[in-house]
């Protein structure tokens, strides 16, 4: 126990700074197309952070990058809102990892176990896959109508694209309208968008004999491309197109991958010339390896392979994991390393303050691309490494972006190699910079220990923090105050004009119009929206203020449950945890939060210059009834009292009052059934404490004055009509995605689980439903077609 807990806490800041990162990544590379890092250390961080959430899922929030695909739109587009979300695929680094997909597919549709062990007369049936290249473009997607192009967009966040209709009408190999006959009503044709290697010299050749700006390498090209206001400047660019799958449709397809895409060739679109069908894992390894042994000589860039199972109504029963098809995968190719000098350290400064290192290298070539710098994420990193300034150090890439400092080759370090030292002022703002401690609490305890992560104390006097803490406010999904993207926030903040996000509204004309990029009309556009943005919803605001942990989903959640921002602020921690998916110590962040004096002064000056909170309420229904006195008996950490000792106590002492008497009362305690010794003891030590006593009536006065003790009067108000339930979704659906269904279950309250056991409350069985139904039935479960399950959603409203 005493090595696990720190584990845990560590996981749990780690996690926190991952997602973090990754945040700013998705956003850099998918809507600013300036990625910053390298493919190859986006799935380090990704599949670091997916590992950690999987051995700690109470810590799973949905706004993680893992559950979510990709990053926001840029406003200079219109939206286009994907009706079939457009999904990311996982990724496999090993043979294994392919075996162990293999493995999950084949499990998922209930076959035998494959020939793989040699047995010549097993009975396994090989999962036939479709194989092609993984383009390293931009993805997009088609809409086609009565066989006309009406409409291009980029995937944007999986859920809403940009509108580059114009744009797409410029590639030569789109096809406006589709040849032959026989195609849909209603056809979405989703493929990447690419550049050949010879397409991306000629352009940088041109660019630079023009004097403009050249590319890093095709991805980076392509996207630039494609993603340009003006279509005349799209159209001069050689840009292609490779059809790789479909979204929306209404009509008849084939009731296979390859099947649909050699339909798509024949109405002239585009596909892969190296498709193939394989059957089973041991063909898809022999693919993967073909493939890449003709990687350089192939005309375009590629990073890996993908995989899909063939068969449609096997994908449909298959279904989805988080934000990903259980049905596909990606087999990324090794990453590409090199030698390098590590030339210096340099510190750079986050929105929370963290302090983080990046690596400065002497510049070298790495697959065709010039990197010099990487970031080494923590202080932790560096030692891990032994890293010193002027070691030979191995860089790491893949997916032909920036690398990844992965060993120390110590037989070439100097004899003046010099230690990295942490700074002992920001390299900012000049104020002390202190390491992070960790607090791991268990029952009856707190554990400190020092954290990886050092941070600047400066807060928001710290300009680095100050400018990333008014990036985030003025965000699309917080404040959205349109007008102010990073260049404008960097000079509002250089200029001493906003000093804290409350400022923001005390800006006046005369001070916007004199900045660089503004004039009277975009000067007055900007004033219109930050006035606009005054009357938030009390969910934005709390996600406005970028509280640790606190992501859109928490926040909305926060709001729902405790009503007002006056409970927000005052909640304590254990009554935070009453809400579900929060935990202890994302309950601590949020409490520390608005216990801090600056942050307290920062909310009274938004609210003195005007916001006004909407949607504040009453305590949601539910959130008021779940406390007992049981729960905070729990609740209060005493080692050796879990849930049932803890309603063994409650039966017997009937108060929380009662509770503490019993624990002083040695000879009633002792008799007492249900607690052993070792309990009673914590109990009796645990309740000596005044401390403890005045705490534990803290939490029970806070429960009574937010109507939540289990003495209050209940008001007459019933919770969501499915809370409690299971329901499970299987098969197509034909109305809306199951991803929609799914969402309609959710916000009346049930769980959707991936499949069927005795718990399942309901199971909804569209067209290709296969062993899921058939355990249903057997189960004796009660089943629901599409039909009965939209007339089941109409009759709950």
């Amino acid at each position: 126990m005493t090595d696990a807990a720190p584990s845990a806490q560590s996981a749990a800041k780690r996690i926190a700074q991952l997602r973090s990162e990754l945040d700013e990544h998705n956003y850099r590379y998918h809507v600013l197309d300036e990625p910053s890092i390298p493919d190859a250390e986006y799935d380090r961080l990704y599949h670091e952070l997916k590992a950690l959430e999987a051995e700690h899922p109470e810590l799973i929030t949905p706004d993680s990058p893992t559950q979510r695909v990709g990053s926001l739109a840029l406003s200079a587009f219109g939206e286009v809102r994907h009706e079939v979300p457009m999904l990311s695929l996982g990724n496999a680094f090993e043979e294994g990892d392919l075996l162990d997909f293999d493995r999950r597919v084949r499990e998922g549709l209930d076959l035998p176990a494959g020939d793989h062990s040699g047995d010549l007369f097993a009975e396994g049936v090989d999962v036939e896959y479709s194989c092609e290249p993984k383009l390293d473009g931009l993805a997009v997607s088609l809409l086609y109508e009565r066989g006309q192009l009406v409409r291009g967009a980029t995937r944007g966040d999986g859920s809403t694209g940009e509108d580059i209709s114009a744009n797409v009408r410029t590639i030569r190999n789109i096809p406006l309208r589709l040849h032959g006959s026989g195609w849909p009503e209603v056809l979405e044709v989703r493929g990447e968008v690419f550049m050949s290697k010879a397409g991306f010299e000629a352009l940088n050749a041109r660019q630079a004999e023009s004097g403009g700006k050249t590319f890093a390498n095709p991805r980076n090209a392509a996207a630039g491309s494609l993603r340009q206001l003006d279509p005349k400047i799209t159209a001069s660019r050689p840009l292609e197109l490779c059809a790789y799958g479909i979204g929306r449709v209404e009509g008849e397809l084939p009731q296979t991958h390859i099947g649909i895409l050699q339909a798509l060739k024949g109405w002239g679109l585009p596909i892969s010339r190296e498709l193939k069908l394989a059957k089973g894992a041991q063909q898809c390894l022999d693919y993967y390896r073909a493939i890449g042994e003709r990687r350089e000589t192939l005309p375009y860039e590629i990073d890996g392979v993908v995989f899909k199972v063939n068969s449609l109504a096997s994908q449909r029963e298959l279904g989805f994991r988080a934000r990903e098809p259980r049905w596909a995968i990606a087999h990324k190719f090794p990453a590409m390393e090199e030698l390098t000098e590590l030339l210096a350290v340099e510190f750079q400064v986050g929105r929370t303050g963290a302090v983080t290192p990046v690596a400065r290298l002497q510049p070298v070539k790495v697959a065709g691309v010039t990197v010099s710098n990487a970031t080494l994420h923590n202080m932790d990193e560096v030692a891990r490494l032994g890293l010193m300034v002027g070691d030979t150090v191995i860089i790491r890439r893949a997916g032909d972006v920036i690398p990844q400092v992965v060993q120390v080759v110590r037989e070439r370090r100097p004899a003046d190699a010099r230690a990295v030292q942490v700074p002992e002022q920001c390299p900012v703002c000049g104020s002390r910079v202190e390491r992070t401690q960790l607090v791991k609490r268990s029952k009856g305890r707190e554990t400190l220990s020092e954290g990886a992560v050092y941070r600047c104390v400066g807060r928001l006097a710290c300009a680095a923090q100050l400018k990333q803490a008014i990036i985030h406010f003025v965000s699309r999904r917080a404040m959205d105050i349109e007008g102010l993207g990073e260049k404008s926030v960097e000079q509002l903040v250089d200029e001493g004009l906003v000093r804290s996000p409350a400022d923001l509204y005390s800006l006046t004309f005369e001070q916007i119009v004199g900045l660089e990029g503004f004039a009277e009309l975009s000067s007055n556009n900007l004033l219109a929206a930050i006035a606009d943005s005054r009357t938030p919803s009390l969910a934005r605001f709390i996600y406005a203020l970028g509280i640790p942990d606190v992501g859109e989903e928490t926040a909305k959640l926060l709001a729902r449950a405790l009503g007002s921002l006056a409970r927000i602020q005052r909640a304590l921690p254990e009554v935070l945890t009453y809400l579900p998916d929060v935990g202890l110590e994302v309950a601590h962040e949020i409490r520390n939060f608005f216990a801090d004096g600056h942050n307290q002064q920062v909310i009274r000056d938004l609210l003195a210059r005007g916001i006004a909170l909407q949607e504040e309420g009453e305590l949601g229904a539910e959130f008021a009834a779940c406390a007992t006195l049981e729960g905070l008996l729990d609740k209060l950490n005493i080692a050796g009292i879990a849930a049932t000792g803890a309603r063994k106590l409650a039966e017997k002492g009937g108060s929380l009052d009662g509770v503490i008497a019993l624990s002083q009362d040695w000879l009633e305690l002792s008799v007492m059934k249900g607690l052993n010794e070792k309990a009673k003891q914590a109990l009796r030590e645990h309740f000596a404490v005044p401390a403890n006593v005045e705490r534990a009536r803290t939490i029970e006065a806070q429960l009574r004055e937010f109507g939540m003790h289990w003495q209050s009067e209940r008001k007459a108000v019933e919770g969501l009509p499915l809370a409690g339930q299971t329901w499970v979704l299987t098969g197509s659906l034909e109305v809306m995605s199951r991803d929609v269904a799914k969402d309609k279950l959710e916000s009346l309250g049930a769980k959707v689980a991936g499949s069927v056991s005795a718990k399942t409350t309901c199971v909804v069985a569209g067209p290709g439903a296969g062993s899921k139904l058939a355990k249903a039935q057997e189960l004796g479960l009660r089943v629901l077609d599409e039909a009965e399950f939209l007339a089941e959603l109409s009759r709950l409203g």
